[in-house]
């Protein structure tokens, strides 16, 4: 039975560090059928690929269940898990408030001279912490309990047998206090340390979760654009209804101010729309009749009338969500090193902590026994498997909604990490350098036909572009249209077939004879003689900056058109912020060498590659790769996408055609170049940001681990308090979560 392999990618509740995703994806992993998986902490998400011949989706998901999270349906309601969290913040906050009274009580009594002295009564200590430890603190048992069933181990773990050691060290000294004296033994209780601990790490956990939340503010701001309903037309009647209910070819109307429900297009008015959401584009964009509009952008002025085209999951704005989320949950490559770490750094504590109790044991002052228990809590509770967790998954997860919010999609963290890295840029000419937007300026026949003739051409020329999606086909129908005095007239010839050929043209044959429609090196291919003072005129266009498509029927070149782009008004302003930065702008196209050259000395790039074919792109970009190591590449088509695909990153023009956002690893929501710098200064300002996040993570496990063993003790003198390793620990994630979230301001 062949395998068919199936994503899918799913949240998980219930972890509460690094560790847990670990091992939740180490467990995944060796699933039978499970070829893939990735667990993201940061977003609380799972991403795994299976064999379907080999498991099911029910399998996988037992292997989380099993280990004591919860697996949540891939299709579940973003508001019904944004509900889940607010109520998992809520009881947090209630448990904060309980424990943070008792420990206050428990404090005052083991500190203050002057408290009431029922306070430090042993006894009563033991039932202020009783609650604390075994009631607030019960998740972490339940956590660390279920990771032992599975020989594993999490941050919860560490936090139980530290504060467990402490809460029964004291236990005994209450029910076996005069035992302690006769060996010896100091017999005060540690009560307030187990408990301030696990308020402490209670504080950190909300202020954590309070502020992860801040990371999803770009999917929270993209969901609130969906509409609940639509004005749909039924049976002369406008109708009220929920948006499920739209079905495509509804008509819908849009009154001003309201957000459009679905993606359609306009059949009945005329207005401004605001697309600023999903574009970053802040002027309103005029719609006409014609012109396609997208679910969620805001309808500003005037009534439109759509006919509904995509609806629910396949509109632009859900797939914009959904893009934007699988990004957010990815992994790129420097994940992989905390990973590793994150897999052995909590049996390596525990490791720590015994040596840290022996050695104290064996060369610690009196008494041995408290200092060798203060010494291994410490280093149990100071060590943070949870910042090195957060610490790349929430810079991504800012950074990449960041970027949806200016308009740059980008599909994975990887694309995010290595466009970091990029040292040339390879642009497109049409439709990236300039507009995309082209007008027939001259148009030359080479043979002397008759008008009938000629409008037979025209006829044949008109079929053929209308199956095609180059940029400069529908401006030569457009042409013809005019020049015929009607479209319907061009539209009689019948095409038999229909062929393209990349990066040359077209060949088809039309109502029985054989067309060619491309560049003189189709022409020359084919061997059709072009002549020599057609060929000049033709020459003397190109170097004026046309683009120069000849029309060949029956073995017979009959004419060419020429064609004129206008560059983009912000091309030379982005090529030069490009070569300020050291990344080396180069031009690929597949028009002339003369054409190309005019276009990249006004925009001022130096290196051009004209004449190229799709193939010969995705061959240059691979080239330039061995000479600059990682690049960019900068398009709009479908013979872009090979190049696309070849490069380090891709980066698609939001205008250009679902092959080439395919291919891309991130799109430009709107065509605008100054997007392309800004991408990369996000990426830039995204890994510099990981960068200080790793370096405070793992700074601060290398520096206070031994801290907390006591490496300073010989010296000074000093052995760290539990609780101030408590109060360490749960402020080290809120500091790199709240690093994360500086990128939220950060000016691209």
């Amino acid at each position: 039975m062949p395998s068919k392999k199936t994503t899918l990618s799913f949240r998980i509740s219930g972890m509460h560090c690094a560790s847990c995703a670990s091992n939740i994806q180490r467990s995944l992993l060796k699933e039978p059928g499970v070829q893939e998986a990735a667990v993201n902490y940061g977003n609380e998400r799972a991403t795994v690929s299976y064999d379907e011949s080999a498991t099911q989706l029910s399998k996988v998901t037992q292997v989380v269940e099993k280990m004591g999270y919860h697996a949540h349906g891939q299709d579940e309601d973003p508001e019904l898990a944004e509900q889940e969290r607010n109520l998992e913040l809520q009881v947090l906050k209630q448990k904060l408030l309980i424990s943070g009274a008792l420990t206050v009580l428990l404090l005052v009594g083991a500190m203050v001279p002057s408290a009431p002295s029922f306070l430090s009564e042993p006894w009563v200590m033991l039932l202020l912490a009783l609650p604390i430890q075994f009631w607030i603190g019960k998740s972490f048992y339940l956590s660390a309990w279920s990771a032992a069933k599975n020989a594993t181990s999490n941050m919860d773990t560490l936090i139980v047998l530290g504060t467990t050691a402490a809460f029964v060290y004291s236990t005994a000294v209450v029910f076996f206090a005069e035992y302690f004296v006769q060996a010896g033994i100091e017999t005060h209780v540690y009560f307030e340390t187990a408990a301030t601990i696990i308020t402490l790490i209670l504080l950190g956990k909300f202020l954590e979760l309070r502020a992860k939340g801040q990371t999803t503010t770009a999917i929270k701001e993209l969901m609130q654009l969906q509409p609940k309903t639509a004005h749909v037309f039924k049976k002369n009647e406008i109708v009220e209804i929920a948006i499920e209910a739209v079905r495509v070819g509804d008509r819908v109307l849009i009154k001003p101010g309201e957000k459009i429900p679905v993606d359609g297009v306009v059949v009945a008015g005329h207005s401004s729309v605001d697309e600023s959401m999903l574009t970053g584009e802040s002027m309103p964009v005029e719609k006409h009749i014609g012109d396609v509009v997208s679910g969620g952008s805001i309808n500003s002025s005037g009534s439109l009338e759509i006919a509904a085209q995509k609806i629910g999951k396949d509109t632009k704005l859900a797939q914009i969500i959904a893009l934007v989320a699988a990004a957010q949950g990815s992994r790129p490559p420097i994940q992989g090193v905390v990973d590793t770490v994150a897999a052995y750094f909590v049996p390596a504590v525990i490791v720590l902590a015994g040596i840290s109790f022996i050695a104290w044991w064996v060369f610690g002052p009196e008494p041995v026994l408290v200092h060798s228990l203060l010494s291994a809590v410490a280093v149990l509770i100071i060590a943070c498997p949870c910042a090195l967790g957060l610490a790349t998954p929430t810079s991504l997860m800012v950074g990449i909604g960041r970027g949806a919010q200016q308009g740059i999609l980008i599909k994975n963290a990887e694309s995010l990490e290595v466009a970091n890295t990029v040292k040339a840029v390879l642009f497109d000419k049409t439709g990236t350098i300039t507009v995309g937007k082209p007008s027939v300026q001259d148009m030359q026949w080479q043979l002397d036909l008759t008008q009938k003739e000629q409008t037979a051409v025209l006829s044949a020329v008109a079929t053929i572009e209308e199956r095609s999606q180059h940029p400069l086909a529908r401006v030569i129908v457009e042409k013809i249209a005019e020049i015929t005095k009607s479209v319907s007239s061009t539209k009689k010839s019948m095409i038999e077939s229909f062929s393209d050929v990349p990066g040359s043209g077209v060949k088809a044959v039309v109502s029985g004879k054989r067309i060619l429609m491309g560049n003189e090196k189709l022409m020359t291919e084919h061997r059709l003689q072009i002549e020599p003072h057609f060929l000049k005129q033709a020459q003397k266009a190109q170097a004026a900056a046309h683009t120069v498509v000849f029309v060949a029927q029956e073995n017979q070149v009959v004419l060419f058109f020429a064609l004129s782009d206008t560059v983009r008004s912000s091309a030379s302003g982005v090529i030069a912020q490009l070569v300020k930065k050291n990344i080396v702008p180069i031009l690929l196209t597949g028009d002339t060498q003369e054409t190309a050259q005019v276009v990249a000395a006004e925009v001022g790039i130096k290196r051009v590659y004209a004449g190229v074919s799709p193939a010969e792109k995705e061959a240059i970009v691979r080239t330039i790769q061995q000479e600059f190591g990682s690049v960019a590449m900068v398009g709009d088509g479908i013979n872009d996408a090979p190049a696309l695909a070849a490069a380090t990153v891709g980066i698609a023009m939001g205008e250009g055609t679902d092959v080439a956002m395919e291919s891309a690893g991130i799109t430009l929501l709107r065509s605008d170049l100054e997007l392309v710098p800004k991408a990369l200064a996000l990426s830039q300002a995204t890994m510099k940001n990981i960068r200080q996040n790793l370096v405070w993570a793992f700074g601060y496990n290398i520096i206070l681990i031994p801290v907390a063993m006591g490496v300073f003790y010989p010296v000074f003198g000093w052995q760290l308090d539990p609780m101030l390793a408590a109060a360490a620990m749960a402020l080290s994630s809120v500091s790199v979560v709240l690093n994360a979230l500086r990128l939220k301001t950060v000016v691209v």
